[in-house]
């Protein structure tokens, strides 16, 4: 036996492939694309929005109210009025009390106008609001 081992292990090569790491990136890029995915498709109306540069990213999920240049309303997308926007936000706010809403708003329109907006979600019993602004 002058070549065989003495501990009675045989080094072999390693033929087995370690997936662990691949599966660890897939994860973090599939939560990215979860993360991403809904920003993405409110950016489908053209809303030319102010800047800021200080602002807080909102975590969890909200309603997003969208009132472009022709002071045309949108609620998740879909054109309402001001009615069915009452309405509607108080069945979220009937079905989650907590609801969160989000409104983007032309930087064109006039104040008094975003003020009649707000004050038409404040009426409907939504107590958290936010104002989407854009990075400078």
């Amino acid at each position: 036996m002058a070549g065989a081992s003495s501990s009675g292990y045989d080094e072999g090569a390693i033929t087995a492939i370690n997936v662990t790491p691949l599966v660890d990136i897939i994860l973090v890029v599939l939560i990215i694309f979860m993360a991403t995915a809904p920003l993405i498709q409110r950016r489908a109306i053209k809303v030319d929005v102010p800047k800021a540069t200080h602002h807080d990213r909102s975590a969890s999920e909200a309603v997003q109210i969208v009132m472009n240049e022709k002071r045309e309303t949108f609620l998740e997308g879909k054109k309402v009025d001001a009615g069915e926007l009452g309405k509607a936000l108080q069945r979220h706010v009937m079905a989650a009390p907590g609801v969160h809403v989000t409104l983007s708003a032309d930087k064109a329109l006039a104040y008094g106008e975003i003020v009649g907006l707000l004050d038409l979600v404040r009426g409907s019993g939504v107590k958290k609001i936010g104002l989407e602004v854009r990075n400078k």
